[in-house]
C-alpha cells in the first residue's frame, strides 16, 4: 500500500482525528467552541510549557453529539503540522481557556488498545475493550482478566483502585463482578472510571495502582519483558460507569413485544422506508447506533419521532465495533423489550405465504415473536436472507429499495435473528447475524416459505461503493484489503478498488422476484397518487 492509499484510508476510516469527552448538563453548540492546539518542540511530543499566542492554533469544532446522557463527544479537525496531538477546548470569544481544557495532563490513546465503554448490569460491569485480540466468535478464559475501578490520575499511576475478577470474556467484551461498595450503592454510581487488566495473578478488591505497575518491571530477560509489556498493566481507558436508569428513555410500564436495533453510517436516506415498513409489521421501539454519520441523520430521526415512531439515536463513535455495539444494545434494550431484532437498514422482513394468500400483513412480525414469548426453550428466531442486485437500474429508485430492486440471487445467503435479550449468554457473544444463548436454550429456523429477509445488498453503484470505504463489523475484512477474496462478505468478482465493474447494473440477477414490490404497493401506496409514505415529496406535502 503506497503513501497515497494510506492517506486516503486514514481519511476514510478516521474522518475526525481527535475526539474529546465533555461533561456538561446540556449540549453546547459547536459554533461556540474552538479546538486548541499547542506547538511542540523540534518535532517531539513535548508541548511548550509557556504558552504564547503565536504558539497556539484555534480551529472550529467539527461537531458535538450527546453520548450517554452525562457526556458529549466533541470532534476536532486534524492538528496542524508540528502542533500537539492533544487538543484542548475553549469557548469562542472568551480569550482564555475554559475549564474543560486539560492543558497539563492530557493523554492521547491509541485506538488499537483502549477500553472505550462500560455499562452496569446487575451485580456486574460490562466493559468494552479494543486490542485484547481475543478469538473471534469464541468465548475466552475470564481468568485472564480483571477489572479496575476508581478515580484519580491513572496516567501518572497515582492513588488506590478497586480490583475484581472477570466472570466472562469474548471478542471485545469483558464482564466483571462489581466491587462491594459499588454493588451496595448502584444508584450513586456516577462517573467511576473502569479499565481492564490482562493477565497476572488474581488480585484483592483493594489494590494500589502502583502495585499493578510494579509487576510490569519484574522479569530477568528482555524477551520476557517484551512479551509481558502489555500484561498486568491497566489498559488505557476513556470508559466511565454511570447509573443507566437515570438516562433511560421514558417508557410504558409493560415491555414492548418487539424492538429493533441497527448500526449505521451515513444511511439517513434509508431510515424512513426501513422504519415505516417494519413499524407496520409491528416493531414498536428503535435503537439506532450511529457510527459517526454526517448526513443529517439527527434531523431524520427527529422527524420520525415527531410522527410517533419510537426512535432513539445512540452516538457510537467507535470504529469497526458492530458486534460490541450490538452487545451494548442488547443490554440497553433488555429492560424495555421482550424481543429485539438485529438487522441492517437494507434488510426487510417479508411474508411470502401471506402475500400469496392475500392476507393482511400488519403486525405480522410482532405476532410471530409473541407466539414464543412464553417459551422455555426458544430464545432466538432466525430467518434466511435473499440478496438482491441492482436489477438493471443505474440510479437510486425514487420509491425505495422494496419497490425498485426486483432481481436477486437464487440461493439465500446467511440469516438474521430476533432474540430475547434477557436470555443471552453472559458473554454477550454475537457474530452480527445471531447471539450465543444461555445453556439449554435454542433457536428456531423459520421456513423460507413463511418468512424471508430481502437483503438489498448490491444496489446501484453510487450507493454500493460506499461499502468499500466503510464497514462497521469488527471481524469482517475491509474490501480495500487484499484478504479473503472468496469470502461471502465480499461482492463476487470485485477486487479491492471502488471501480464500477462492467455491466454492474445487470449483475447478481438470477431470479426476478417482484413479491415484495407488489406487497408494498398494495399495502402502502396512496390510492390517489400511488406515492409511498417514505417518499420525500409526499412527506413534504404532508408537512405543508
Amino acid at each position: 500500500m503506497d503513501s497515497e492509499q494510506r492517506r486516503k484510508r486514514k481519511r476514510i476510516y478516521r474522518p475526525y482525528s481527535r475526539t474529546r469527552f465533555l461533561s456538561v448538563s446540556k449540549i453546547v453548540q459547536a459554533e461556540m467552541l474552538d479546538c486548541v492546539y499547542n506547538k511542540v518542540f523540534n518535532d517531539s511530543s513535548e508541548v511548550i510549557e509557556e504558552i504564547k499566542d503565536k504558539e497556539i492554533v484555534y480551529q472550529g469544532v467539527l461537531s458535538i453529539d450527546e453520548y450517554d446522557g452525562f457526556r458529549s463527544i466533541v470532534r476536532c479537525p486534524l492538528p496542524p503540522l508540528n502542533y500537539s496531538a492533544t487538543v484542548a477546548l475553549r469557548r469562542r470569544g472568551d480569550g482564555v481557556y475554559h475549564n474543560w481544557s486539560l492543558r497539563g495532563n492530557q493523554t492521547v490513546h491509541s485506538w488499537d488498545r483502549m477500553v472505550y465503554e462500560a455499562a452496569l448490569d446487575g451485580k456486574t460491569a460490562v466493559v468494552f475493550v479494543k486490542g485484547l485480540n481475543l478469538r473471534p466468535h469464541k468465548e475466552s478464559d475470564p481468568a485472564q482478566f480483571r477489572c479496575q475501578f476508581g478515580s484519580g490520575n491513572w496516567d501518572k499511576d497515582e492513588g488506590f483502585v478497586l480490583m475484581t475478577e472477570a466472570v466472562a470474556a469474548a471478542q471485545e467484551v469483558v464482564r466483571c463482578s462489581l466491587p462491594r461498595s459499588i454493588r451496595n450503592n448502584p444508584d450513586k454510581v456516577q462517573g467511576i472510571r473502569v479499565t481492564v487488566v490482562h493477565g497476572g495473578e488474581s488480585g484483592a478488591e483493594h489494590v494500589p495502582m502502583t502495585s499493578a505497575v510494579s509487576i510490569h518491571n519484574t522479569g530477568s530477560y528482555e524477551h520476557r519483558r517484551k512479551q509481558r509489556r502489555h500484561k498486568n498493566l491497566p489498559m488505557p481507558s476513556v470508559a466511565k460507569l454511570y447509573n443507566s436508569k437515570s438516562y433511560q428513555k421514558k417508557r410504558k410500564r409493560e415491555k414492548y413485544e418487539l424492538c429493533a436495533c441497527t448500526m449505521l453510517w451515513n444511511q439517513a436516506p434509508a431510515l424512513r422506508e426501513w422504519i415505516m415498513y417494519h413499524a407496520w409489521l409491528g416493531v414498536e421501539r428503535w435503537f439506532i447506533y450511529d457510527n459517526n454519520s454526517d448526513d443529517g441523520i439527527q434531523e431524520v430521526i427527529e422527524e420520525l419521532d415527531f410522527q410517533d415512531y419510537n426512535v432513539s439515536r445512540h452516538c457510537w463513535p467507535w470504529i469497526k465495533t458492530q458486534e460490541a455495539g450490538f452487545s451494548h444494545c442488547a443490554l440497553r434494550a433488555r429492560n424495555e423489550c421482550k424481543w429485539v431484532g438485529f438487522f441492517d437498514v437494507d434488510e426487510f422482513y417479508y411474508f411470502p405465504r401471506h402475500h400469496r394468500r392475500a392476507l393482511l400483513g400488519q403486525n405480522l412480525l410482532r405476532s410471530l415473536v409473541a407466539n414464543y414469548s412464553s417459551s422455555r426453550t426458544i430464545a432466538e428466531i432466525r430467518a434466511a436472507c435473499h440478496s438482491f442486485g441492482p436489477s438493471g437500474l443505474s440510479s437510486t429508485p425514487s420509491q425505495g429499495v422494496t419497490v425498485g430492486y426486483t432481481c436477486r440471487l437464487q440461493s439465500p445467503e446467511r440469516h438474521k435473528s430476533i432474540v430475547r435479550p434477557d436470555l443471552l449468554n453472559d458473554s454477550l457473544l454475537n457474530v452480527v447475524h445471531h447471539f450465543q444463548l444461555r445453556k439449554g436454550l435454542r433457536y428456531l429456523n423459520v421456513p423460507e416459505s413463511s418468512i424471508i429477509i430481502n437483503h438489498y445488498k448490491y444496489q446501484v453503484w453510487d450507493t454500493f461503493r460506499a461499502k468499500f470505504f466503510r464497514r462497521v463489523a469488527t471481524y469482517v475484512v475491509d474490501w480495500q484489503e487484499n484478504q479473503n477474496q472468496g469470502s461471502k462478505d465480499r461482492a463476487p468478482g470485485l477486487g479491492t478498488e471502488a471501480i464500477e465493474p462492467h455491466n454492474w447494473r445487470l449483475q447478481f440477477c438470477e431470479v426476478w422476484d417482484t413479491g415484495m414490490r407488489d406487497f408494498v404497493l398494495t399495502n402502502f401506496a396512496d390510492p390517489a397518487t400511488g406515492g409511498l409514505p417514505w417518499e420525500k415529496a409526499l412527506l413534504q406535502q404532508y408537512q405543508t
